[in-house]
């Protein structure tokens, strides 16, 4: 697996945190970030709070990093992007690049949405892309119980925008 993407996952894992299985998560039972529903459909059956990191790699460079194309970009934007489809699913992530870009939100990534991303300077476009994510997160009906958190994620983000521009 790439460097760009064992980086990218090492931050998000941090942000996902371990076992959980909170009454107001929509998610449910989760490891890692990783739903139950999720690691069943990827073949694995046993206790959330036991699975192993290789199933966990696999469902995270496949589900997200792969399917952002994160590896068709500069590494500060890749990892914001990996990072935004883990916390806000994909057809968000894209829509919420889509926003910032000021293209049509359909949630595809094509050759405007990709042309558009080339005629901006990456620093500025992660700092614009970090501010549609942190207004897309107030407008969530559970904002009052997980804002906080989300909050947390973004100024993480912000430092690693820094770390990663300098």
């Amino acid at each position: 697996m790439s460097k760009n993407f064992q980086k990218s996952l090492k931050r998000v894992l941090k942000h996902e945190g371990g076992y959980v299985n909170h009454p107001s998560d929509p998610g449910g039972e989760t490891n890692f970030g990783i739903t139950k529903s999720t690691a069943r459909s990827y073949g694995y059956h046993g206790s959330m709070r036991t699975i192993p990191m290789t199933v966990v790699e696999k469902i995270y460079k496949s589900q997200y990093w792969d399917a952002m194309s994160c590896e068709n970009f500069d590494f500060a934007l890749a990892y914001q992007l990996f990072d935004a489809a883990v916390n806000h699913g994909l057809l968000n992530a894209r829509k919420i690049l889509q926003r910032t870009i000021k293209v049509k939100d359909d949630g595809i990534i094509g050759a405007v949405s990709l042309a558009a991303i080339r005629q901006l300077d990456t620093a500025d476009l992660v700092q614009m892309f970090n501010a549609e994510r942190i207004s897309f997160y107030t407008r969530i009906s559970t904002f009052p119980t997980f804002g906080r958190g989300w909050m947390n994620r973004m100024v993480d983000n912000l430092r690693y925008a820094v770390e990663d521009f300098a």
